[in-house]
């Protein structure tokens, strides 16, 4: 179910109120016979100000963004490793997909390195096996992240059967040259700039330490 954006009603209340405004100040020239100099400045006023109101609620209604719509991802929670992996290893992992899952909008997360799933974390997808499909293996060749900023638009979200049926966003970020962290959202833009900065940064971690330590091969 999606959730309704909490600040909706804060960005309607200065449209609310400069029309309410408006009307009032009308309804109160019709209604008076003679009017004052005070009145008439008065009344200037009162335009004036509801004018502003109104012009502010437009603007926050283009300025202030919208919080996309979320859903519950389908699945179950879980946490899944691969066996024998050394105790440096996992260590890392935890944290990398604990942070990704407590502090960015992340609801799914799935390491792939060296043909392998090391690491499934968050909301489970139907299956456990990664088929890299065009999208990773063009991250791979290129070494460049990939975005789908709205999963529902792109053809190609078929390739992602490990994540949840219906995720939202998803980000490809390559673990140096030998690996992929796929994370899954449950809306869709809902990952900011800085959140794919971190990501980088997170995943450039992961292929140091993947890199320096012996990680089990098929």
């Amino acid at each position: 179910m999606a959730k309704s954006d909490p600040n909706r009603i804060l960005r309607l209340l200065p449209l609310v109120a400069g029309g309410l405004g408006g009307v009032l100040l009308f309804w109160n020239r019709l209604i008076t016979a003679d009017l004052t100099p005070t009145q008439s400045r008065s009344d200037a006023l009162g335009v004036i100000l509801s004018a502003l109101l109104i012009l502010v609620g437009l603007l926050w209604q283009r300025v202030q963004p919208r919080i996309p719509d979320a859903v519950e991802l389908m699945g179950s929670e879980g946490l899944e490793w691969l066996e024998d992996l050394p105790a440096a290893v996992k260590t890392e992992l935890a944290w990398a997909s604990h942070i990704l899952l407590t502090n960015t909008v992340t609801r799914s997360v799935v390491i792939w390195y060296r043909g392998q799933v090391l690491l499934r974390r968050g909301v489970l997808g139907p299956t456990a096996t990664v088929t890299p499909g065009a999208i990773v293996q063009r991250v791979l060749e290129k070494h460049k992240p990939v975005y789908l900023v709205d999963v529902k638009l792109y053809p190609g979200r078929v390739e992602f059967a490990y994540l949840p049926a219906n995720v939202q966003g998803i980000i490809c970020q390559p673990i140096g040259h030998e690996g992929v962290l796929i994370l899954g959202a449950n809306a869709p833009r809902s990952y900011t700039q800085q959140d794919e900065i971190w990501v980088g940064a997170i995943a450039d971690k992961l292929d140091h330490t993947l890199r320096t330590v012996s990680v089990p091969t098929l």
